[in-house]
């Protein structure tokens, strides 16, 4: 009976969280038009998510956790990057990182980690799914950022699926 209430219990709360930034004001309007919003959409998507991932929340939110503090490390290297190191001494470098992961959710929160950390964006994923190609600004050795990349993100995120 709650299944077919709520479907996405996970997408609901997003989406009444998002709708309350949105809005930017919390009244009851604004939470109670949110809370249709976050029980009417997953509703009606439900048929196009027919095989949804299990997902670990706690493994999640360390994730969360990780890539937030990356983030914040990675803002202070690509800032001595740009400040110090001159133009001839860069290496940047084109990645293409094998995947172990195999649903899309999983690969694009891979992407996904990878473009928000900076110095790094995800590109494109080849079309039989099992490479992610990622440009990085200062690679100096492409063999150990993918190395990094897998042990750090691929790892964490494939105990994050089941």
């Amino acid at each position: 009976m709650m299944q077919r209430i709520l479907p996405h219990p996970g997408l609901s709360a997003l989406l009444v969280i998002m709708w309350v930034v949105m809005v930017n004001d919390l009244t009851f309007g604004a939470l109670f038009l949110g809370l249709v919003v976050g029980l009417a959409v997953p509703k009606f998507t439900d048929a196009y998510w027919p095989a949804r991932p299990r997902i670990n929340f706690a493994a999640g939110i360390a994730y969360v956790g990780l890539v937030l503090w990356d983030i914040i490390v990675a803002n202070f290297q690509v800032a001595a990057i740009i400040l110090f190191r001159p133009n001839r001494d860069l290496r940047p470098a084109w990645l293409a990182i094998p995947l172990e992961l195999d649903t899309p959710e999983a690969i694009t929160v891979f992407a996904g980690t990878i473009s928000l950390t900076p110095g790094t964006v995800s590109a494109d994923v080849s079309d039989c799914g099992t490479y992610l190609l990622v440009h990085a600004l200062h690679a100096p050795d492409p063999a150990a950022e993918i190395a990094s990349a897998k042990a750090r993100y691929e790892a964490r995120l494939k105990r994050i699926f089941l």
